[in-house]
């Protein structure tokens, strides 16, 4: 079939549109740059949930402080007091970091325009330098109260380590950077409870003890979980409330009974699958080295599509189906009619965000078919869908494959990026928010619409157009990082390639759609049962 001659106007609308798109992503790119991932928030829950695990029939004679029973060993640790103050700790060194990052920039940007000569009129750079110091002052907020949420809770995990000066030297810090109730402070609003609650803590924990008005409700509003859990104890004894402490005990245990649970779900099957993960990969390695072109891993591997249109169709279908409609288009749109997402509950933002994700997914394959429409009939294999074939295991191998390597590159990248680089913000609402509902909308989002929209553009048209111009590796590896780069985050790009190239590995093997929609649907899925296990806690 021959190929279409463009519009002579084509290519340069095509440039222009592409200026604008490269603009508008390296601009989220880089913004994503200042902000906090949300793997080391993970990392802060899992803990809370090995404390409260932790505390289930703690009682054994023989035992250590801090020491658990044999059998919660494999769950919670031998020591998990230790090891969760041990992770608050690097928290804490990596915000620590990051806010005297933050603060040094901001000292830099005031004194490269205090040295500035003052324009003669108004330039569009003043706004820009506005909207960066704003930015940058807003970035070390969240960092210092970051930093007051993690000292609390570090002062309480040292207490509980016979570390109680050092508890009581933490929490006077907290204090100390926490403005008055009557401090007219942009953070006067969320830090002076924190600094109460230090108070409140150092009051417990000194000697003589001292208890401030109103310390139970401060206690139940502004701690959680094991920290709330050790505070209110402390108090109750305090104040010998035999019942109410009889009654707290009996609460912790039945959620340190129920976090076991959990602890299985988010903790015993990713090792298991990625047991089996690397029991496969073994397998299917060995294979490739004994059978050559005949094993599974060489199936169709040099195989390129018969694709019958050039460059100008895919960057088309890529920078307008996507990047133009995702990220300039809707978003315009809605600020042209006044649409602010933060000012909805916590349903109606999920609402929007799979409304949104549709509207993006409906209007990119609308470009997609109009873009390839006149070369149908299309050529065998392409987007190519078969209940027949083994694609339900090429989607489930792929993706128990993928645990293991995900989680190296996963540890790999964490030392890269120290906590920075930001993160999907459909994870952080997932993670804090318990609604059925708006959970039920988020996980249809993650774990439908978008592996069968991305799967159909990225693999379906991507990787199998860039055969035509890259040996099949070369073209799953460009494909990968396109969709990894489409994800708007830099501390996710390396993983997020990966992950790519493995749906592109199953795809080219299977040749079938449904395989890699399946392995993209299982990896969203788990994610976001992870995360609403993790924020149950």
């Amino acid at each position: 079939m021959t190929e279409q001659r463009s519009m002579p106007l084509r290519p340069l609308i095509l440039g222009i549109l592409t200026v604008l798109v490269v603009l508008r992503v390296s601009t989220l790119l880089l913004a994503s740059w200042n902000e906090p991932q949300i793997t080391s928030r993970l990392q802060l829950y899992q803990t809370d949930l090995l404390l409260n695990a932790a505390e289930l029939d703690i009682v054994s004679s023989s035992s250590e402080a801090g020491d658990v029973p044999p059998v919660q060993n494999v769950l919670v640790g031998a020591n998990p007091l230790a090891t969760a103050l041990k992770q608050y700790q690097e928290v804490r060194e990596s915000a620590e970091t990051s806010l005297q990052g933050f603060q040094k920039r901001l000292d830099d940007l005031n004194t490269n325009a205090a040295g500035a000569s003052p324009p003669a009129i108004a330039t569009p750079s003043r706004p820009a330098a506005a909207e960066s110091t704003q930015t940058l002052q807003r970035a070390i907020q969240q960092q210092q109260s970051l930093l007051n949420q993690l000292d609390v809770r570090i002062g309480l995990l040292q207490v509980n380590q016979d570390e109680t000066q050092s508890a009581l030297e933490l929490w006077q810090q907290v204090m100390e950077r926490s403005p008055p109730p009557s401090s007219e402070s942009t953070t006067a609003a969320t830090d002076p409870p924190l600094g109460l609650t230090a108070e409140i803590l150092s009051g417990l924990w000194s000697q003589p003890a001292r208890i401030l008005p109103e310390a139970e409700a401060n206690v139940q509003k502004n701690l959680d979980g094991w920290f709330r859990y050790q505070s209110l104890a402390r108090l109750y004894t305090l104040q010998q409330r035999t019942e109410a402490l009889t009654e707290l005990q009996t609460l912790q245990q039945a959620i340190a009974q129920s976090t076991l649970g959990k602890l299985a779900v988010i903790g015993l099957m990713p090792v298991v699958g990625s047991l089996i993960g690397i029991v496969l990969l073994i397998v299917i390695v060995v294979q490739r080295v004994l059978k050559g072109s005949e094993s599974l891993l060489a199936q169709n591997g040099s195989l390129a599509w018969e694709t019958p249109w050039n460059w100008e169709i895919i960057w088309q279908v890529l920078i307008v189906g996507f990047f133009l409609v995702g990220q300039l288009a809707i978003p315009l749109l809605l600020g042209l009619v006044g649409f602010n997402f933060s000012a909805f509950g916590i349903r109606a933002k999920a609402a929007y965000t799979l409304t949104y994700y549709l509207s993006m997914s409906s209007l990119g394959l609308l470009v997609l078919y109009l873009s390839i429409r006149s070369y149908f009939p299309l050529p065998k294999n392409w987007f190519r869908v078969s209940l027949g074939d083994r694609w339900l295991a090429w989607g489930v191998g792929g993706y128990f494959v993928a645990l293991p390597l995900m989680i190296v590159v996963s540890l790999l990248n964490q030392q890269i990026w120290q906590g920075q680089g930001g993160s999907n913000p459909l994870l952080q609402i997932v993670l804090e928010e318990g609604d059925p509902i708006s959970l039920s909308i988020f996980f249809f989002t993650a774990s439908i619409a978008a592996p069968v929209f991305e799967e159909l553009l990225f693999r379906g048209f991507l990787l199998s157009s860039l055969t035509r111009y890259f040996p099949v590796w070369g073209a799953i590896l460009v494909s990968g990082l396109v969709f990894a780069i489409a994800h708007l985050s830099l501390s996710e790009v390396l993983p997020l390639t990966l992950l790519g190239c493995i749906l592109g590995v199953v795809y080219t093997r299977s040749r079938n759609m449904l395989a890699p929609m399946v392995l993209h649907s299982l990896w969203n899925g788990a994610t976001m049962l992870s995360l609403f296990v993790l924020g149950s806690n």
